[in-house]
C-alpha cells in the first residue's frame, strides 16, 4: 500500500477552504443586487463580474487540487481517480468559458455539467475495481469500500438534482449550487484522509501504537556472534 503524502492532505483541505473563501471575497466585491441564494458562484467569474479575478484564481486552484489528490491517491483506483481528474480539468475550463452578461453559454454549461457530475460519480468509481464474489484483496479503506463509495454517489447524485431543479424552474439556484458544491469538495479530503489511515495501520501490522515504548535500560540483547544460551548440545553442565 503506498504512503499519502502529507501535501496531498494539505491539497485536498484546500480545495473546499479556497472554494468558500474565493466566493465570500468575491460576493463582498459585487453590488448590492447580487444575492448568494439566488445568483450562481458562475456570475462572481463572469465577464460582468466585479473583481471577476478573485473567483478565476478560487476555480483555478480547485481544479489544482483535484488533479493533485487524483495523480497520488493511488488506493481509490484508476476509474475515481480518472473521474476526479476530469472533474479538476473541467472546473479549471470553467474559467476559459465565463458566462456571458446575458443570457447563457453552451460550453460554459456543458463544462459545469462535466464538473460535477465527474465530481459526483467519482466515489463510486472505486467499486469497479472490487470484486463482486469473494474478496481476494484486502479491504480497501473505508471510503473506497463499495457500500461507502455507492452511498455517497448517491447522496451527491441527489444534490446534483436539487440544484438542476432549481436552476429549470426554482428560486435558490445560489443556494442548491453552493451546497453542492461544498459537498463535493470534501469528499476527496475524507478519502485522503480514510487512505492515510488505512496506510499508518498497514504499516503497523494492522495496529497503531497508543502507548510509550518501554523501558529497555538492564537488558542486554544476545550476542548474534555467541554461543546460544544454555548447554551445548552433547555436553552436560558442570557444578561449580
Amino acid at each position: 500500500m503506498r504512503p499519502v503524502p502529507n501535501w496531498a492532505v494539505a491539497t485536498a483541505a484546500a480545495a473546499p477552504a479556497l472554494l468558500v473563501a474565493g466566493w465570500t471575497v468575491a460576493e463582498a466585491r459585487q453590488p448590492v443586487g447580487y444575492d448568494p441564494v439566488r445568483d450562481t458562484i458562475s456570475e462572481l467569474a463572469g465577464q460582468d463580474a466585479t473583481d471577476a479575478w478573485i473567483m478565476v484564481v478560487a476555480l483555478v486552484l480547485l481544479g489544482c487540487c483535484y488533479l493533485s489528490v487524483a495523480a497520488v491517491l493511488h488506493a481509490a483506483g484508476l476509474p475515481s481517480r480518472f473521474l476526479l481528474a476530469i472533474g479538476g480539468v473541467a472546473t479549471i475550463a470553467l474559467v476559459a468559458f465565463p458566462r456571458p452578461p446575458v443570457g447563457g453559454s453552451l460550453s460554459h454549461g456543458v463544462a459545469a455539467t462535466v464538473a460535477v457530475l465527474a465530481l459526483v460519480l467519482w466515489p463510486a468509481g472505486s467499486a469497479l475495481r472490487l470484486p463482486s464474489g469473494h474478496h481476494t484483496r484486502p479491504e480497501p479503506p473505508w471510503a473506497f469500500r463499495r457500500a461507502v463509495g455507492l452511498s455517497t454517489t448517491l447522496v451527491l447524485l441527489a444534490l446534483f438534482g436539487w440544484c438542476a431543479f432549481e436552476v429549470t424552474s426554482g428560486s435558490r439556484t445560489g443556494l442548491a449550487e453552493r451546497v453542492t458544491a461544498v459537498a463535493v469538495s470534501l469528499w476527496p479530503l475524507l478519502a485522503v484522509l480514510s487512505a492515510r489511515r488505512a496506510h499508518l495501520a498497514w504499516s503497523t501490522g494492522g495496529t497503531v501504537r497508543v502507548g510509550p515504548d518501554l523501558p529497555t535500560i538492564g537488558v542486554v540483547p544476545p550476542d548474534p556472534l555467541g554461543p546460544p544460551d544454555g548447554p551445548a548440545p552433547g555436553r552436560r553442565d558442570r557444578l561449580p
